[in-house]
């Protein structure tokens, strides 16, 4: 279960950023084709949470989905899988977007704050 190295990156990475303040809710982009289990980082979150400033925070995840090219044909549409068929009938598609993993947002409190 690779997701579980992966939140607790996210977790390291926001809690750095966030320099000590508190944090309340954490942004992260999970492409449809990026191989990352959303429900997986929703499952481990709150673990990997735990004693830092992100104990309590929502998570929200971004899951746009995967755009490719047709190498036959040229034509753009979105899949939600690695592999798939253009309605020309070629496999060979050059993948455009949905891979991305990466954090898009925190909100944090700023110290001083009610």
């Amino acid at each position: 279960m690779h997701e579980l190295a992966i939140t607790q990156d996210i977790v390291e990475t926001v809690g750095a950023r966030a320099d000590g303040a508190r944090v309340l809710r954490v942004v992260v982009v999970i492409g449809k084709l990026s191989a990352v289990l959303p429900d997986a980082v929703r499952f481990c979150f709150e673990l990997c949470c735990e004693d830092t400033p992100l104990a309590g925070a929502a998570l929200e995840i971004v899951e746009p989905p995967g755009v490719v090219r047709c190498r036959g044909c040229g034509a753009e549409f979105e899949i939600d899988r690695p592999f798939a068929r253009c309605v020309c009938g070629s496999t060979e598609l050059d993948w455009i977007s949905g891979e991305q993993l990466s954090i898009r947002a925190i909100e944090i409190v700023e110290e001083g704050a009610a």
